[in-house]
């Protein structure tokens, strides 16, 4: 709960100054043992603790995941596979799975969605990641625009979705190969993009190396680059850069 929301409450008298300051003076992360659960992020940064599933026990993703829920009224989780899904939702029913994105969630449906953010993949093979962070963009309270294949190799494809691309607040263009999509969108907007390598290719691909270095590299102005894969990390950053679009655009 943001500390916005807490004053509201106090303010429509649902709830109390002694619950609100009851709640305050919590101490700012839950102590499970095995994890200490940043309860206060969402009042420090405006978005709460995203779970990294990959790795994580059945046992300690059961707990962490129902306690960021009860804390939060809403939870999210990356890199999440079909059998974390069964043992978070025999807990959450209501928990929802995307397989391609591999995101676990649990949204506030009440949330409007503000601003334009454009996500864009060069090959339909770079959408998961694509997916990772347009969903998270979304699930923070982004408004999301999907633009997929629409590669270098083809660019025709790319100039002829020019309008959209040049409304946004911030676009993430994600790609592997050489990785040069983000270069060329950087030449043709005003607004920020950020780079996702992925690592789709052949061998001197690198895993995603071979894309990194030219995102890093773009001649570009106006180019910002996560690491390889990270859809999450794209996703995040640009609702950040939306929120402040749409808050000068208020003032």
């Amino acid at each position: 709960m943001e500390i916005r929301e807490i004053l509201q409450q106090v303010k429509d008298k649902a709830m109390t100054v002694e619950e609100a300051e009851g709640y305050l003076k919590r101490r700012p992360y839950d102590e499970l043992g095995f994890a200490k659960l940043d309860v206060h992020r969402k009042i420090r940064q405006g978005f709460s603790e995203v779970v990294y599933c990959e790795g994580k026990k059945d046992e300690y993703l059961k707990d962490i995941f129902v306690r960021l829920y009860e804390s939060n009224g809403e939870v999210m989780g990356t890199r999440a596979s079909e059998h974390q899904y069964e043992v978070v939702r025999a807990l959450l029913p209501q928990v929802e799975y995307d397989r391609e994105s591999r995101i676990l969630k649990i949204s506030d449906s009440h949330r409007r969605k503000i601003g334009n953010i454009v996500v864009c993949s060069a090959g339909t093979a770079d959408i998961p990641v694509a997916e990772e962070a347009a969903q998270t963009a979304e699930f923070f309270g982004s408004s999301v625009t999907r633009i997929y294949d629409v590669g270098v190799s083809g660019i025709h494809r790319l100039l002829s979705q020019l309008e959209a691309f040049q409304s946004a607040n911030c676009i993430i263009a994600v790609a592997g190969m050489e990785g040069a999509l983000a270069s060329v969108i950087g030449g043709l907007v005003s607004c920020p993009v950020i780079a996702v390598p992925t690592s789709v290719g052949y061998g001197a691909n690198m895993h995603g190396l071979s894309a990194l270095l030219t995102m890093i590299n773009s001649c570009a102005n106006g180019v910002a680059v996560v690491n390889i894969d990270n859809g999450y990390g794209a996703g995040y950053m640009a609702t950040q850069i939306n929120r402040q679009s749409c808050s000068k655009e208020k003032g």
